[in-house]
């Protein structure tokens, strides 16, 4: 039985950021690891391979996750102003709203690398960090036309990929090389330090562009476009996204590379959230098959909350203390060492997830 749903809210945008958390738990409980250590069919572990980001030139499915939660936030950030507006608030009064949460999403960002390492580090690599400055770049054109926003995100990405052609320094001359681009030259000078998976702190101009685009999609859902425009819009965009990308790696001209958010990867990722949001509003807010949309929506309400909270207590905590009584059991049973880490993420997965369903349930999160 289909359950009821409420108006004020676009259910299809918080079981998408529900489903993300729930898959990101799954990477802080080691679940995808577990699984790429178990001998597996090679059908299985192409899968499995699936939840890891590519290792240089290519895409993954896990390499759309990180667009996703920034598109949604674009998304979500979109319709609340919307509604604000509509209660009389201004976009200058809500400008010092922003620049706050922006503010707490840098320095949980940052604070999230010292917890990773263990002691101070000056790192600007985290997604929440990436995405205090894309809110902050999205919300000042939030009142522009959707074309104005969809030609300034395109903008971005051209900008983007201009300085890594332009911009060549010794040892840092090679456009789309591993630590040997842009990005890194600027991690050198921001940071001193180059991270040892590639990624760049610049991406944060790129990447502005699912924010923007996340706001793009926002207007469209709280129009009055009837559900079937707004649909065929949606499956529009992702394809024709999706077209340019792999069509600019295809052709050799930009290379699909998520951990410097090439032109073709911010195209083609964007593409698939797209495609994927516009299936999941047709399932949930059109056809209202939303039985068991509370398990994701609960979660997906209260996103960067429980982010930080499995990135944290789960990692630090539940884990390890899991791990102590799974491998105890466990180890009287002779399961193999790689048996007993997957059950261990398993359990963790679960537990992780039922704790942050249960504190959304009770209101029990800090609001950013």
């Amino acid at each position: 039985m289909n359950q009821p749903i409420n108006k004020d809210r676009i259910v299809s945008l918080d079981v998408m950021r529900g489903i993300i958390m729930i898959l990101l738990a799954g990477e802080s409980a080691l679940v995808y690891e577990s699984l790429s250590n178990i001998h597996l069919p090679a059908f299985a572990h192409t899968i499995v391979s699936q939840f890891f980001h590519h290792p240089w030139h290519g895409l993954h499915f896990w390499d759309t996750v990180q667009p996703a939660f920034m598109m949604m936030a674009g998304t979500a950030m979109y319709i609340s102003f919307f509604r604000k507006e509509q209660r009389g608030i201004t976009w200058t009064s809500n400008f010092k709203h922003i620049l706050i949460r922006s503010l707490k999403l840098f320095v949980l960002g940052t604070a999230l690398h010292c917890v990773y390492a263990g002691k101070l580090v000056w790192e600007l690599w985290n997604v929440l960090t990436q995405l205090a400055f894309t809110t902050l770049i999205a919300y000042l054109i939030i009142k522009r036309s959707s074309v104005f926003q969809i030609v300034a995100g395109l903008l971005l990405i051209i900008l983007n990929d201009i300085l890594y052609r332009k911009i060549l320094v010794p040892n840092f001359n090679q456009p789309y090389v591993e630590f040997h681009n842009f990005g890194s030259y600027v991690d050198m000078l921001l940071m001193g330090k180059i991270n040892t998976d590639g990624w760049v702190a610049f991406n944060i101009i790129p990447t502005a562009a699912h924010t923007i685009w996340g706001m793009t999609i926002g207007r469209l859902l709280v129009s009055k476009t009837t559900d079937a425009k707004k649909i065929m819009w949606l499956l529009l965009m992702g394809c024709l996204a999706l077209l340019t990308g792999y069509g600019l790696d295809g052709l050799h001209i930009v290379p699909i590379i998520k951990r410097i958010s090439t032109g073709s990867f911010v195209l083609a990722s964007a593409g698939w959230v797209i495609l994927i949001l516009a299936f999941i509003y047709w399932l949930v807010d059109v056809k209202k098959i939303n039985k068991y949309a509370q398990i994701a929506t609960v979660v997906g309400m209260n996103s960067i909350f429980i982010y930080l909270l499995f990135e944290t207590v789960g990692a630090q905590w539940i884990n390890p203390t899991v791990k102590i009584f799974v491998g105890g059991f466990t180890a009287f049973l002779h399961v193999t060492p790689n048996g007993q880490a997957l059950l261990n993420a398993i359990v963790v997965w679960f537990m992780e997830w039922y704790v942050c369903y249960w504190l959304a349930k009770k209101k029990i999160f800090i609001k950013l």
